[in-house]
C-alpha cells in the first residue's frame, strides 16, 4: 500500500512539473503586446535577419530624422508559416533597404510585428494576409 502512496504522489509531482514547464509555451503565443491590426509604415535598411525558431526576428535601422538611426525589433512568424509563403533564410539580407508594415509595440518601444515588406523594386512579400480593405 505505502508502494501504491509513493508512486501516486511521484506520479502527480511528475504532472505538475509538466504542467508548470508547458505554462510558458502558451504565455509565448500572445500577442497582446502588439496593436494587432494598426499597420505602421516604416523604412530603413536590414541590420539583421533571423531564420529563427519558434519566430523570425529582424534588426531594423530607421532614419532617426536628426542624421542617426533607431534599431528597430521586429518580430515575424515562424519558419514553417513563412516557407510555406514563399520566404526563405536568404529573403531580407544586412544592408536590404525596405519598407516594412508592421504592426508596432503597445508600449512604444521602437519594435513590433512584421506584416509585410516592400522592396525598391515595388515588389512585396506578405506575412500575414492582408488585412480587410487593404
Amino acid at each position: 500500500m505505502k508502494m501504491k502512496i509513493v508512486a501516486s504522489v511521484t506520479a502527480l509531482a511528475a504532472a505538475a512539473g509538466a504542467i508548470a514547464l508547458a505554462a510558458p509555451a502558451f504565455a509565448h503565443h500572445s500577442t497582446a503586446m502588439f496593436e494587432w491590426g494598426k499597420e505602421q509604415k516604416i523604412t530603413g535598411t536590414v541590420k539583421e535577419f533571423q531564420w529563427t525558431n519558434p519566430h523570425t526576428w529582424t534588426v531594423f535601422n530607421v532614419p532617426d530624422g536628426k542624421g542617426g538611426v533607431e534599431e528597430w525589433g521586429l518580430e515575424g512568424m515562424s519558419p514553417n508559416y513563412l516557407g510555406r509563403n514563399g520566404w526563405t533564410k536568404a529573403s531580407l539580407k544586412p544592408g536590404d533597404k525596405v519598407d516594412m508594415v508592421i504592426y508596432p509595440l503597445r508600449d512604444g518601444r521602437k519594435g513590433g510585428f512584421t506584416v509585410a515588406v516592400t522592396f525598391p523594386d515595388g515588389r512585396t512579400i506578405r506575412e500575414l494576409p492582408s488585412s480587410p480593405g487593404k
